[in-house]
């Protein structure tokens, strides 16, 4: 529904002027008004532009449920507020996103992305050069090949036919500007029209033109065939058919109108008929050829709309990168609660309820301050005894997202946006150890987060003993007597000294920076033991992820940095035997390895195999 309607409910059974305030209030909990409710529940069809708007289905769902006492309660305590506040949703063509969907884009940001399509200079470039240019060089070179047939000389007297060929070139040279390919006077239709304009100006052909002349005519006989041959008429009808293709950015107008009725805040629960091929009624209104397929790129921009449950999302590639994921997470964080609900229609309510954030009234809309917000509201605390136990799902999503991050990126570590979004989580779940977010270090004093501390106490105790620390040679008691004693300068100067950097370094030298994510694993201890995190396919899987990722050939110094860290961590949670299945198939990946990438890998591999070689 438009936002210029107001308050009006245009559902059947309603007024045809629409009701707003308590008018809209008040036919809501007539019969009629909770049964479109109720059908609202089933179907989905709604949108909740603020949590307020909630309201009146929560009322409708505890209706149904048989507790009317419950409704008959909440009803009392927000109809004073009834002619201010609209507490009734808004129709939605589609159903409104479940507890555990979510997308990267929305139908909005889709829009603007194919909205800013614009036609490629290169490709109008083509197009002009393959309807307009190639069919006149023809014109050109056919009439050169007649007039030698008829004297028996590269030149003749058909002046006339001529002076029109040079005159429609004029007239297309100011039409045409994209292709300048004409305008090479060493190119050889230039060849042909300069020594048109010879004859056509009655002057006698300088040898050397003459010499050009035939060169031209052959070369373009013996590279394409003779105009109207059947070599020649293949490869034209091959350009042809190229140049009738629509245009990108015309097909993406075409998904661009296709998109026009949707709700730009939400994601698309199907994808397919707006990545359809062009239909005939399509093709009659824009002109595009019925049965055009939509072109890769952008069926690709509309699949990033794309809402389902994150994993299905992970194995449809549609997250690219773990900076995504964060951005994917807060949807997840938001709804956490309502996905303990064991009724369907409660379940999805309360998520479209936790997500209503149109104008951003709470800037942090995920965070736990906005929980508490939205859990206050009467109808949200109404419906509470039949929703999940909130710290209980904050856990249960907290080790969802966490084993997402490990399994699906393995050797990416952790950005800050998911770990904001995992912090917010622990938050939510009551867990005594924070998420270490960078900067690690203060920018003033140059001591550590304390989060850093904490970090680095759980990893001290998770990995005494492994080949993480061997690796590495960290010093786990002198970590541990840092953390205990809650030393933020002295675990700095520890990380300095690590990396090489006696004294009192900056508290953003790279160097220092990673000895510090290198002692607190960069947040992955604390969720495997904190947030109970074990990936998909076991650690084993995640090592060979991670060393894929420090090999592969969009590999960076830095990415590469990053991986092996993540490839130590994961190899240290294996067991002997599944160390020793991933040595091996290590060293049978890295014989295959190109050389240049192979010699970069060379000395950390080695001091890998030392490491996991060594007696603890």
């Amino acid at each position: 529904m438009d936002e210029n309607t107001g308050n009006q409910l245009p559902a059947p059974g309603l007024p045809a002027s629409g009701l707003s305030g308590a008018g809209l209030f008040d036919h809501c909990l007539t019969d009629e008004g909770l049964a479109l409710l109720w059908s609202l529940l089933d179907s989905g069809r709604y949108e909740l532009r603020e949590p307020e708007e909630a309201a009146l289905l929560c009322v409708a769902w505890l209706l149904r449920a048989g507790e009317t006492g419950a409704a008959a309660a909440l009803v009392e305590e927000i109809r004073p507020f009834a002619a201010e506040v609209r507490f009734a949703p808004h129709l939605a063509e589609q159903p409104v996103a479940g507890a555990d969907a979510v997308h990267v884009r929305t139908v909005g940001e889709v829009a603007g992305a194919l909205a800013r399509r614009a036609p490629r200079p290169g490709v109008a470039a083509q197009h002009e050069a393959l309807t307009v240019w190639r069919p006149f060089e023809d014109e050109l070179l056919d009439h050169w090949l007649r007039a030698r047939e008829d004297s028996g000389e590269d030149c003749g007297d058909r002046t006339g036919e001529g002076a029109a060929l040079l005159a429609r070139y004029g007239r297309l040279a100011a039409a045409h500007t994209r292709c300048t390919g004409h305008l090479d006077p060493k190119s050889n239709p230039a060849v042909l029209r300069r020594a048109l304009e010879e004859r056509v100006a009655g002057r006698e052909l300088s040898p050397r033109l003459a010499g050009l002349l035939r060169h031209a005519v052959d070369s373009m006989v013996a590279k394409r065939g003779r105009p109207g041959s059947a070599e020649h008429a293949r490869l034209r009808r091959a350009q042809a058919r190229q140049a009738g293709r629509p245009a990108h950015h015309d097909l993406a107008a075409l998904v661009l109108r296709r998109l026009a009725p949707l709700d730009v805040s939400r994601g698309l629960a199907d994808v397919g008929p707006l990545i359809a091929p062009v239909t005939a009624e399509e093709a009659a209104e824009s002109g595009l050829p019925a049965g055009t397929a939509v072109p890769a790129s952008v069926a690709a921009a509309v699949a990033s709309a794309r809402s389902a449950p994150l994993d299905t999302l992970l194995e449809e590639g549609l997250v690219p990168s773990a900076e995504v994921l964060g951005e994917v997470a807060e949807q997840l964080v938001a709804a956490h609660t309502a996905r303990g609900c064991a009724d369907a229609s409660l379940r999805t309510l309360l998520a479209a309820a936790y997500r209503a954030r149109r104008g951003r009234r709470y800037p942090l809309w995920w965070s736990p301050e906005h929980h508490a917000r939205i859990t206050a509201l009467p109808w949200v605390r109404a419906v509470a005894p039949w929703a999940g136990d909130p710290v209980e799902e904050a856990r249960s999503t907290l080790r969802m997202l966490g084993e997402a991050c490990v399994r699906a990126f393995p050797g990416a570590g952790l950005p800050n946006l998911p770990v904001r979004a995992l912090s917010g989580l622990a938050r939510l779940a009551g867990l005594p150890v924070p998420f270490a977010a960078e900067p690690l270090f203060d920018a003033y004093s140059g001591m550590a987060d304390p989060a850093v501390l904490a970090a680095a106490r759980t990893a001290a105790g998770l990995l005494r003993g492994t080949v993480y620390e061997r690796y590495h040679g960290i010093d786990y008691a002198a970590v541990l007597e840092l953390a205990d004693a809650r030393d933020r300068h002295g675990f700095a100067l520890l990380c300095a000294e690590r990396a090489g950097r006696p004294g009192d370094p900056p508290a953003n030298d790279p160097a220092v920076v990673e000895q510090a994510r290198i002692l607190t694993t960069a947040n992955l201890a604390t969720l495997v033991v904190h947030a109970g995190v074990t990936p998909r396919g076991g650690w084993e899987g995640a090592a060979r992820g991670a060393f894929a990722a420090a090999t592969g050939p969009a590999a960076t110094a830095k990415s590469t940095a990053c991986a092996w860290r993540q490839l130590l961590f994961h190899l240290a949670l294996c067991d002997a035997d599944e160390q020793a299945r991933v040595l091996t198939w290590i060293d049978a990946r890295a014989a295959r390895l190109p050389a240049r990438n192979a010699a970069r890998i060379a000395l950390p591999l080695a001091d890998l195999r030392l490491a996991a070689s060594a007696v603890p």
